[in-house]
């Protein structure tokens, strides 16, 4: 195991996970760095979170110090970092916050489970296609968007799931959600899936928030 201190975040992420980028990057706490900030600027007090794409618990344990934990959800696919996440939480003090497990769909994808590629380090994991060697992909539940939002009606909503977030803005999000972030992967699909997530947004009447968006890090704030 390896332990990495940030200025307010322990995580304790088992070497397995890991590879020398990987390790430099959390050492010198450059590891989710624009991410981080965002959540700092919009996340408040009593807000409820949902994150898709849980990494070893970073960024959801920054949001359980703001929020109250039982207000944060993750949510990730990968099942060698499900108990790290939940581990991490634990070390940061939010035991109440929810760990689920699963590949979130939109309404299009009509399946309870799919396949997921689990990668050598944990931030190279991502929904299987055909370039995937059978040995490393695994059969994962399904969760629906609509489903989490119906249930946990989050007023920030942070995604980081390695392209998957296509098939996630075909249709407005509901009202409550006040803020998004979501992590872009431009060379996995064609500008046409952007523009589709900024229309998505603004229909849902959420605007470009210039305060958050860096690079590939896109954030929404209710207009």
């Amino acid at each position: 195991m390896a332990l990495f201190d940030f200025d307010d975040v322990s995580l304790d992420v088992p070497d397995a996970l890991l590879d020398k980028k990987l390790t430099q990057k959390m050492s010198s706490k450059d590891y989710e760095g624009p991410e981080a900030r965002a959540v700092r600027m919009r996340v408040q007090k009593d807000h409820r979170v949902l994150e898709l794409g849980g990494g070893v618990g970073y960024i959801s344990s920054i949001c359980a110090q703001i929020t109250a934990p039982q207000n944060v959800t993750t949510v990730e696919a990968n099942p060698k970092t499900v108990d790290v996440i939940r581990q991490n939480l634990d070390r940061n003090g939010a035991s109440a916050a929810r760990v689920i497990h699963g590949a979130v769909i939109g309404d299009s994808i009509g399946s309870d489970h799919l396949l997921f590629r689990v990668g050598r380090v944990f931030w190279g994991s991502s929904i299987a296609d055909d370039t995937a060697s059978p040995e490393d992909v695994v059969e994962v539940p399904t969760l629906l968007l609509a489903d989490l939002f119906e249930t946990y009606k989050p007023h920030v909503v942070i995604m980081d799931i390695e392209g998957a977030e296509q098939s996630l803005f075909d249709q407005p999000w509901p009202r409550f959600v006040r803020h998004v972030i979501v992590e872009l992967h431009p060379r996995k699909y064609a500008p046409s899936v952007i523009k589709k997530i900024v229309d998505c947004m603004s229909q849902t009447n959420l605007t470009y928030d210039p305060g958050c968006s860096t690079g590939a890090l896109l954030a929404f704030r209710r207009a």
